[in-house]
């Protein structure tokens, strides 16, 4: 299964990322969604999962949770917008939800992939919207295969100097 990653739109849908998530099957927003239209756009391309995050409203917090556990292809997946533990960081992320294989967040809109005690996944694809930190604008592809660990990659939209 082939997932689109993505967080920190603030309501910004960038064309680029119908190109990178054209052959997703699921696609994972990690909050700071800006709007529920958005949402539906995103739906145009695959099925979406998200949660909120700090910055969005109570129409987005009344239709999706703060935090989302699901098991996707054999792995224990959290998706979550990581605000709720200040500036997260993949060790913290790791004590909140030991258990998780791969866990999903946005909040800082730095791109990182990595791994925390060997096995577990921890990603965040970057902010995808408008661009902050003279941070390029990204999300992630990860490949989810069961008995395999995750394959993931970061995807820039635009170059670091480009809005």
């Amino acid at each position: 299964m082939r997932l689109g990653i993505i967080a920190d739109t603030h309501g910004l849908l960038r064309p680029e990322v119908f190109d990178v998530f054209a052959e997703v099957d699921l696609i994972l927003h990690a909050g700071d969604i800006g709007s529920l239209d958005l949402l539906t756009e995103l739906e145009a391309i695959a099925p979406v999962l998200a949660v909120y995050g700090n910055c969005d409203g109570p129409e987005i917090r009344a239709r999706v949770p703060q935090v989302l556990e699901r098991r996707i292809e054999g792995l224990d997946i959290v998706l979550t917008h990581g605000d709720q533990l200040g500036s997260p960081a993949p060790a913290a992320l790791h004590r909140r939800w030991p258990e998780a294989d791969v866990i999903i967040f946005g909040h800082t809109h730095r791109p990182l992939l990595t791994t925390i005690d060997v096995v577990r996944t921890v990603m965040n694809p970057g902010g995808a919207g408008h661009r902050r930190f003279d941070l390029p604008a990204s999300v992630g592809i990860m490949e989810l295969e069961a008995g395999l660990p995750p394959r993931a990659r970061l995807v820039p939209l635009t170059g670091a100097d480009e809005d």
